[in-house]
């Protein structure tokens, strides 16, 4: 089976700064990748490196087997590259449907009509359809990281790159999100989840990633990883909800 998405020998730094060293990892097809490191390992920038908002210093990255290293936003949305961002940013003006068919429109290039059929079945996925025609701006924190991800899912991604999107939430709303992230995997999209919530890496992903100074210090089964002195050294003190 070959992998989604594949890192090889990824590296950014800014001026001495070295974020990320020889970054080198796989994503299969239908995984969960959790990705776990203290501030400032280099997760976001990852991630932002991924979508092509910020270029190498060295590296490639191949998506379905096409190198997209160096390839655009737009391009690698198209191509069905999606994301979430830590700070959930809906147009608040705009209703939850709108929401998600401007997404699928400027982000996945469909047509409104498709982008309107595809947005009802998102919602209900993501479990707002009680609330499609509220204005985003009226939504509480759970709801509006439900959006952001039926956003990130309206351009039909076949790999779904998550930032933190159960930071901030309670563990009642932590288990919601688990069950948003199962329903996208069951549907065959791959799913790279950045997240602190330890919880969500232990219950909710296939394997889980570390990552420490910029490096891969482990990658494994998620109860290896989270038992590993490694991680157990980088999260002392942390509070795994």
């Amino acid at each position: 089976m070959k992998a989604v998405l594949q890192i090889q020998d990824l590296s950014i730094s800014f001026g001495n700064n070295h974020v990320l060293k020889s970054l080198t990892f796989d994503v299969m097809p239908k995984e969960v990748l959790g990705v776990i490191g203290p501030n400032g390992a280099g997760k976001t920038v990852m991630l932002n490196i991924l979508t092509g908002t910020l270029q190498p210093t060295k590296g490639k990255i191949f998506f379905q087997g096409e190198n997209i290293t160096h390839k655009s936003i737009t391009e690698r949305c198209r191509m069905g590259v999606g994301r979430t961002f830590q700070v959930p940013r809906p147009f608040e003006k705009m209703t939850v449907f709108e929401n998600v068919i401007v997404a699928g429109v400027y982000g996945g290039g469909l047509v409104e009509k498709e982008a309107q059929k595809r947005a009802r079945g998102i919602i209900d996925k993501i479990g707002l359809s009680p609330k499609i025609n509220w204005f985003a701006g009226k939504l509480g924190l759970l709801d509006r990281k439900r959006l952001e991800i039926g956003r990130a899912l309206a351009i039909n991604p076949k790999i779904l790159l998550l930032d933190e999107v159960a930071g901030g939430l309670t563990e009642s709303e932590v288990v919601e999100i688990l069950g948003v992230v199962q329903a996208v995997k069951k549907q065959g999209v791959s799913v790279v989840w950045i997240e602190h919530v330890l919880k969500t890496m232990r219950e909710g992903t296939d394997r889980v990633l570390c990552l420490a100074e910029g490096r891969n210090i482990v990658c494994g089964l998620p109860e290896e990883v989270m038992s590993s002195k490694e991680v157990l050294d980088t999260y002392l003190g942390v509070d795994e909800r």
